[in-house]
């Protein structure tokens, strides 16, 4: 048997159930619509991290169905050597996950299952509910995932290598205890957007969303966008303009408060439209409830910045002839060969096969 064919057509119908259940509460608009247990796993990962609200959490979801279909599974794998899946080939990959949105860790469990090995995943304290419904759902389908996938608490042991997820301070956490053991180990990484002031409204509006998605909180949330000397924002504050409930969530507003008062006692300058500080700052990573910004007058001499800062970008949007750069409202819909980091997790999970 194929390291491929028992996930496959599980991981297609799991693609089928997201994209049903998504379906029907959107267009029912109703809190009931769905699955019950679909509909009570949002609601437990909402009281768990209130940042995972309903609209991120199908956002998240109708992405992933998106992605999980045989054409493009299948896709995402023709390139590789996968071979046979023989038990003696098979490793233990812990997996220590961020927290940050829905179901940022699904890749990599999707990779381990792909490359025939067992994961052990340690999910974020404040995520502990939709990878394991998700789990679950699989092994209804097929009881083989039962032994590939085990979710566990506290110090990781027995693993044959590791891949771990988190800030710069915690990579050095991860270097201490898992440097000796093959691993992927990921930093900070911030996401950025370069306008040059001819923009459509379509675009801008996709700039939003690079911006707004996920509350600004991912690491391919658009954090800084670069703009030409003298750009007129109406325009683009015009865009953000939809994202005006975000400052009715609790946890956004506390954050656009306190950001507000620190910059206003340090007299910061900034832009301010009610729901989102604009400030100029050098800074790549802006807090939430912030967008930072700075101007260029040769954009030949901002691409040459940012190639030389690379090793610190998650991506660039319509970005600065860089390699790295996608389309505006892209930022958020990675496709399966879009690797953090740049790193190719499903190779190097392969790769342990001939170790």
């Amino acid at each position: 048997m194929s390291a491929l064919k028992y996930p496959l057509n599980s991981l297609v119908s799991l693609g089928d159930y997201l994209r049903e259940q998504v379906a029907m509460i959107t267009a029912e608009a109703s809190h009931s619509a769905g699955d019950p247990e679909f509909i009570a796993m949002m609601d437990r990962a909402e009281i768990a991290n209130p940042w995972f609200t309903r609209e991120q959490l199908l956002y998240a979801f109708g992405s992933w169905a998106s992605l999980l279909t045989e054409e493009k599974l299948n896709a995402w794998l023709a390139p590789y050597a996968i071979g046979e899946n023989k038990p003696e080939d098979q490793k233990s990959i812990a997996l220590v996950l961020a927290g940050n949105i829905p179901l940022v860790g699904f890749h990599d469990l999707l990779c381990v299952l792909c490359s025939g090995h067992r994961a052990l995943v340690r999910c974020a304290s404040n995520d502990q509910v939709l990878l394991p419904f998700l789990a679950d759902k699989l092994i209804s389908w097929d009881p083989e995932f039962a032994s590939t996938i085990e979710f566990v608490s506290g110090t990781l042991e027995g693993q044959d290598a590791v891949i771990a997820t988190g800030s710069n301070n915690t990579s050095r956490y991860f270097d201490y205890y898992f440097g000796k053991q093959p691993n992927i180990i990921r930093k900070n990484r911030n996401s950025l957007a370069v306008l040059e002031g001819a923009e459509s409204s379509a675009d801008l509006q996709g700039v939003a969303e690079d911006i707004f998605r996920y509350f600004g909180m991912g690491c391919r949330s658009v954090s800084k966008i670069y703009v030409p000397e003298g750009y007129d924002f109406d325009s683009l504050f015009e865009a953000f303009y939809r994202f005006k409930d975000y400052i009715n969530h609790p946890k956004y507003a506390n954050n656009y408060d306190y950001n507000k008062a620190v910059y206003l006692m340090s007299g910061s300058k900034m832009l301010d439209n009610g729901f989102l500080l604009l400030k100029e700052d050098p800074g790549m990573g802006s807090p939430i409830g912030t967008l930072f910004y700075e101007t260029y007058s040769d954009r030949d001499a901002l691409t040459n910045r940012l190639e030389g800062e690379a090793d610190s970008i998650q991506c660039v949007i319509n970005g600065a002839s860089t390699s790295n750069a996608i389309p505006f409202g892209q930022s958020q819909l990675p496709g399966l060969s879009d690797y953090a980091d740049g790193v190719d997790t499903l190779k190097f999970l392969l790769d342990l096969r001939l170790n």
